[in-house]
């Protein structure tokens, strides 16, 4: 009788979907939340260490050449990631995904020299908070978000044109840096809930087990993690207690 009602539910399309939308969700945050820690630990080691002087130096507050190239780094592994997901091998994909979490964490060492401990301990606590509670909306909501993620994106575009208007242009930025932190947290917290859905719908087209599959959660996993670490960063902006 147990066998019947396994091989019922087994054979129900609804049963399937929901499966494999929760198979494929647990792959993208295992390899999501295995990045942030990579990157938290390499951010910590450089950050609070001597070998921050290969990337800053501390006494003119000046970047090194090797700091251009750890900053910009991660700019051309997403771009490489992207164009060639169809010819890598799932090691291969995961081995990058691997080293892109370590350069950027090395690359945000800095957070440890302009913010005090404290500070940068509770920013997370209050962006996980807020990551969490909108990927449980994103997951749960029946409502369509496409329409929402795509005035999003837009939005997010303005934004990185403002900040570079904010850097070169904008002699006194401190009230537009406010507000483009401001713009920075809603536009990741409403991004969160979007790639969510968007993620747990993609799960039904992949067999979560293929080589395809696995690349597609890591490729998922990196969108999460970009949403948590800009969701992290543009609060620390409001948060972050200068060291």
């Amino acid at each position: 009788m147990r066998n019947q009602i396994i091989d019922d539910n087994n054979s129900n399309p609804a049963y399937t979907q929901a499966t494999l939308s929760k198979t494929f969700m647990s792959n993208v945050f295992s390899y999501m939340f295995g990045a942030l820690a990579i990157s938290g630990l390499a951010a910590y080691i450089f950050g609070t260490s001597d070998l921050i002087e290969l990337l800053y130096n501390t006494t003119t507050g000046s970047t090194t050449i090797l700091g251009w190239i750890v900053m910009f780094s991660p700019i051309g592994l997403i771009l490489f990631m992207g164009a060639r997901m169809q010819k890598l091998s799932f090691p291969s994909m995961l081995s990058m995904f691997v080293l892109y979490s370590i350069i950027t964490g090395v690359s945000l060492s800095f957070v440890f020299l302009a913010y005090t401990s404290s500070s940068l301990v509770v920013t997370f606590l209050v962006t996980s908070g807020t990551f969490g509670v909108m990927a449980i909306v994103g997951y749960t909501t029946s409502t369509d978000l496409t329409k929402f993620g795509s005035i999003l994106r837009m939005a997010l575009i303005g934004l990185i044109i403002s900040m570079f208007a904010n850097y070169f242009f904008v002699d006194n930025a401190g009230a537009f840096d406010y507000i483009i932190s401001g713009l920075g947290v809603l536009i990741f917290t409403g991004l969160t809930a979007y790639d969510t859905q968007k993620l747990k719908r993609e799960a039904l087209k992949y067999d979560t087990n293929s080589a395809e599959g696995k690349k597609r959660a890591i490729w998922g996993a990196l969108s999460l993690y970009l949403d948590f670490l800009n969701l992290f960063l543009f609060l620390l902006r409001f948060m972050g207690g200068r060291d």
